[in-house]
């Protein structure tokens, strides 16, 4: 975290410059996860908020289901270009830009006449779409360089947790807001939480994106670097990204029929709240999902200690041990289990989501810098696929069969597909040789060079998929 002419190892103040820098990267973390939180209570507002809006002004159904798939479709793009931007720009103007433009579209339809509140509503869900997934990716990908190598799995942790409460905050709130206060004072309030979190990511010094890849090529990834910069080439940078570490394309295709799979209880959840209390449905999803962000928040913090007191990472079997039962759990709250039970279940689903989001998330921070960007962006990308096919087929399939089957088939294919990931997780394990010369051999053997890896570690590439925690 020093500089390279600060005290080296050997010097008496290095350790103490180390732990002083480590704690100020720390606290400024901080600070930028809270502005996140705000603006996650932003976007989950208005999540809710818009979408009554959109049904009271059209007064149509289909167009609710435009505005999500349009919304969906603009992260899809974003999901594919952040990569290029991040390899352009720095991480810290993305962010800053993505809450200033879905603060200033938010503000543009609080000021669009009658006439044009269609037009500004499909730009609302443009804007929110892309912007909002420009921002988690350059977030995510750019934790290495802002806390360390060392803390990410901490950062990720801290960053989960206030997204989930926020998450909480905007669902419980955005119906209480818009009764009581209408529909442009929540505009107004969403508008204001993006434009606390860019105010928050001006003030604050945020390393990753052009910064990082500049570092990565001082360290020697010059071909890495100029592929990350090529514009047109784009497409094989992205997809070098899968390919750089053992079973990592299996592991973000799992994820995208994880988030197919996600579309099935989000959307099964209003029709089968409705039939154990069809004069007030809401009562039962908002209690769900209350449920489920305890086991969330109380999953960060269990890992957070964890990875505090013994330096692990949850690892990649973490994962694909924490899908299966994440999926199992979401098919058995549709089960008609007794309140009770379904509150439990709900529990361990929110903290197997958990569980998962930071392994994921890690593992992909194990990645060159030159390459972290577009795995994440790529990662977005088949999410939004996902869940957007999915809310496509999930609709049509609930009209014909119970929110039971519908769910179970679909986070059923999950359950597969998380079963063929970690079979293939054990077989890297069984065919990586013993010993240090081992773990360089795997690295190689992942296409990743000494030269392109982070801070000149040849096997961080894919020591969190190939060579998980051993407990």
């Amino acid at each position: 975290m020093g500089s390279a002419d600060g005290p080296t190892a050997d010097e008496p103040d290095g350790g103490s410059r180390k732990t002083r820098d480590t704690a100020v990267s720390e606290r400024r973390f901080r600070f930028l996860v809270a502005g996140y939180a705000v603006s996650s209570y932003g976007t989950f507002l208005n999540m809710v908020a818009l979408n009554l809006f959109v049904y009271e002004t059209t007064g149509r159904a289909l167009a609710m289901g435009l505005f999500m798939a349009v919304r969906l479709a603009s992260g899809f793009v974003a999901g594919l270009v952040v990569g290029g931007l991040l390899a352009r720009f720095s991480a810290k103007s993305i962010m800053l830009w993505a809450n200033v433009g879905q603060g200033a579209v938010m503000l543009l339809l609080i000021l669009a006449p009658d006439s044009l509140v269609t037009g500004a509503l499909m730009a609302v869900s443009v804007v929110i779409g892309a912007c909002g997934t420009l921002f988690m990716v350059a977030l995510r990908s750019s934790i290495p360089e802002m806390v360390g190598e060392d803390r990410r799995a901490w950062a990720n942790s801290l960053s989960i947790t206030g997204r989930s409460m926020a998450m909480v905050a905007g669902f419980a709130s955005a119906g209480v807001v818009v009764s009581l206060v209408g529909y442009t004072a929540a505009f107004l309030l969403d508008m204001a939480t993006f434009v606390i979190c860019a105010v928050t990511v001006a003030l604050l010094p945020i390393a990753g994106g052009k910064g990082a890849g500049s570092e990565a090529g001082a360290s020697g990834a010059g071909k890495g670097e100029k592929e990350a910069k090529s514009g047109p080439r784009w497409r094989p940078v992205a997809f070098l990204a899968l390919a750089a570490a053992p079973g990592l394309g299996l592991m973000v295709a799992l994820r995208g029929v994880d988030a197919f799979g996600s579309s099935s209880h989000n959307a099964a959840l209003p029709i089968y709240s409705t039939s154990l209390d069809a004069s007030n449905p809401a009562v039962f999803v908002s209690a769900f999902w209350c449920v489920w962000a305890l086991g969330n928040i109380g999953a960060q913090q269990v890992i957070q200690r964890y990875t505090q007191r013994t330096g692990k990472s949850v690892g990649a079997l973490g994962f694909g041990y924490g899908t299966v039962v994440m999926s199992a759990a979401f098919i058995a709250a549709f089960a008609g289990f007794p309140l009770a039970v379904t509150a439990v279940i709900a529990l361990i689903a929110g903290a197997a989501d958990g569980l998962t989001e930071v392994a994921y998330t890690s593992h992909l921070q194990t990645l060159p810098a030159t390459l972290r960007g577009h795995a994440f962006g790529l990662s977005a990308t088949f999410e939004n696929l996902g869940f957007g096919v999915g809310m496509i087929l999930v609709a049509a399939a609930l009209d014909r069969f119970s929110p039971l089957a519908v769910v179970g088939w679909s986070h059923g294919a999950a359950i597969v597909v998380a079963v063929v990931f970690l079979l293939r997780v054990a077989a890297l394990r069984r065919a990586e040789p013993a010993g240090p010369m081992g773990r360089a051999g795997g690295a190689g053997r992942a296409g990743l060079r000494k030269e392109e890896a982070v801070e000149g570690l040849p096997d961080r590439g894919d020591r969190d998929g190939a060579e998980v925690s051993r407990g």
